[in-house]
């Protein structure tokens, strides 16, 4: 019976215990569903939604709402144009149902808040809901979707689609391991989508208002703004607290290039709402999102040119020389195509984006190379060239909080804003730090500890890791090149390097381009950063921050006995190296 419903297959679970524990209340109606099934599911949901199942929480609620329904034309017009996700599928209307459920109730406010989180990404998650756990009353206000561009347009799903692409690269390699794969390999984009989203969903729940709620803390679904040093607006309601933080993340950059912002371009916020895989894409920037798109898209198909201003990959960051050349190169391998010391000069529209799922724009694309100017044409744009803060119609003025349109709120070492000691900033939103998912979660953390239990957690104490995840990836920390060493920190490094060509594991895997950096100020093992380029690099170079964070040089490193085989020796070797150099001899 309930498999011809897809209302109800498509409820996340929450809704369907709420639905079954107010079974009784829906009487003959419920039991006449029961008995002939499906026929009358259309006339029983509308009866569901006309019921008011109101909660006794005074933290917020859900339950009693009109939910996402999928395929639900004016619902997905709604989430098309008032929270870029499309389409309206299950899996979306599920990931809906957890991050901005429709016509949320908000929670009956406290008197005094220890704590706000304005912003519903890492920071803000991480901030209310510690406090609460650990006794403070804290409210957080999510304006649009909760989990913030991590969980609905970053890190979650441009791994899934990474994930779908490493698999073509494993079938395309499979013979050479002995797999016959018989016949050529079919791309299905729809499915990869698919499972993007229905992932996205699964995850979804730990970011959802009802997790919140759950560990005690009150959730606003609305726009905060401070009205003045200790009051936050939300709806209507005056918000009091002792203290604030300032955790709204930010937005991609749009260039000043003519004829670009009236164009039907892509960021990373609408990327992921795509059906139809587009024969041609054209990438503005080459940092993180713009390489792991443009190899991830080269692999499902798609023409894929990456426009840099810079001669060589990473080289305005003072980045590896070595890695940058690898890198780009197993991406062309891959099918990408780099214009380096490109200026695109112009940006021309030829169609505009229609409402189907196969409705793709049509872009031109002029690009200076110095001595020529060559038109390229695409159906997607991808706008990959930085991020700025979101600070403006905050009210930052009200609560006397500084902050610089672009960078961020200005804070101390302890995150704390420089002009309001009641107010915090975390994240992408803050000047000045990593624009990193696990740096405004560590923030968070911070943050938590210094304003509610007067302690003094540094900004300056962080080692912070960062990864690419391309294949293989390109994970860095601290200093990640010489010329940084040299350039920007007037430094004198050691370099030791462990290539993976000659590590066992990377041989047997048929995966052995890539290599181990670790830079140590010179004459000493003490790590000043490390660059490795590996297929598991991510992995790898937490041992490093490790190290780092508390002070284990090099020698200890290399003395730390690692599993054989593993891609990890690649470290150890690094360490074995200053071992060696430090030898005693007979001689």
């Amino acid at each position: 019976m309930f498999a011809t419903c897809r209302y109800c297959l498509t409820r996340d679970a929450r809704s369907l215990i709420a639905f079954r524990s107010k079974s009784m209340r829906l009487g003959p109606l419920f039991l006449h569903y029961l008995l002939l099934g499906p026929v009358s599911c259309f006339h029983f949901h509308n009866y569901r939604n006309s019921v008011n199942f109101s909660s006794s929480r005074s933290a917020g609620s859900s339950d009693s709402m009109e939910t996402w329904i999928p395929l639900d034309a004016n619902q997905a017009t709604e989430a098309r144009k008032d929270l870029d996700v499309w389409p309206l599928d299950e899996y979306n209307a599920n990931l809906l149902n957890e991050v901005h459920p429709r016509e949320y109730s908000n929670p009956e406010p406290y008197e005094v808040y220890d704590l706000i989180a304005v912003g519903a990404g890492a920071g803000g998650l991480v901030t209310s809901r510690q406090a609460a756990r650990r006794g403070g009353k804290t409210a957080m206000i999510s304006e649009m979707l909760a989990g913030g561009d991590c969980l609905n347009v970053g890190c979650v799903p441009s791994k899934a689609l990474i994930r779908s692409a490493r698999a073509i690269q494993q079938v395309k390699q499979a013979q050479k391991m002995g797999v016959v794969i018989p016949g050529p390999i079919e791309v299905d984009f729809p499915a990869i989508m698919r499972r993007m989203r229905q992932l996205r969903a699964k995850i979804a729940p730990v970011d959802g208002h009802a997790s919140g709620v759950k560990a005690g803390s009150h959730v606003f679904q609305g726009r905060g703004r401070f009205t003045g040093p200790d009051t936050v607006e939300v709806n209507g309601i005056t918000l009091k607290f002792r203290k604030a933080v300032v955790a709204t993340g930010g937005r991609p950059t749009v260039p000043n290039i003519p004829g670009l912002k009236e164009a039907p371009y892509t960021t990373n916020e609408i990327l992921f709402n795509l059906e139809t895989l587009p024969p041609r894409m054209v990438i503005l920037g080459a940092g993180v999102i713009a390489l792991e798109m443009a190899q991830t898209f080269a692999m499902f198909g798609s023409k894929v040119t990456v426009i840099q201003r810079s001669g060589r990959l990473f080289e305005s960051k003072g980045g590896d020389k070595e890695a940058a050349e690898l890198l780009q190169s197993i991406l062309e391998e891959d099918g990408v195509t780099f214009l380096s010391h490109a200026k695109v000069e112009k940006v021309e529209t030829l169609r505009e984006r229609g409402e189907g799922a196969d409705a793709l724009p049509l872009m031109k694309i002029s690009v200076n190379l110095g001595e020529e100017t060559r038109d390229l044409e695409c159906e997607t744009l991808l706008v990959a060239t930085g991020r700025v803060a979101n600070v403006e119609n905050l009210g930052l003025e009200e609560a006397n909080v500084d902050y610089e349109l672009g960078k961020g709120v200005t804070v101390n070492d302890l995150s704390q804003s420089v002009s309001n000691p009641n107010v915090y900033a975390v994240g992408d939103c803050c000047a000045g730090v990593p624009r990193l998912t696990h740096m405004s979660g560590e923030m968070a953390k911070q943050v938590v500890q210094n304003s509610l239990f007067n302690d003094s957690w540094k900004l300056s104490d962080f080692v912070v890791p960062a990864v690419a995840y391309t294949e293989p990836e390109f994970a860095t920390v601290g200093i990640a090149g010489e010329d940084e060493a040299a350039k920007k920190k007037g430094i004198k490094v050691d370099v030791y390097r462990a290539g993976l060509e000659h590590n066992d594991r990377a041989i047997l895997e048929s995966d052995n381009r890539g290599f181990c950096k670790i830079f140590c100020e010179a004459g000493t093992d003490k790590i000043l950063g490390a660059t490795i380029v590996a297929s598991r690099a991510g992995e790898m170079i937490n041992e490093v921050t490790l190290a780092m964070k508390y002070g284990i040089g090099l020698r200890a490193v290399g003395r730390n006995i690692h599993s054989y085989p593993t891609t990890g020796e690649a470290v150890m070797g690094c360490g074995v190296q200053y071992i060696n150099s430090h030898w005693e001899r007979l001689d």
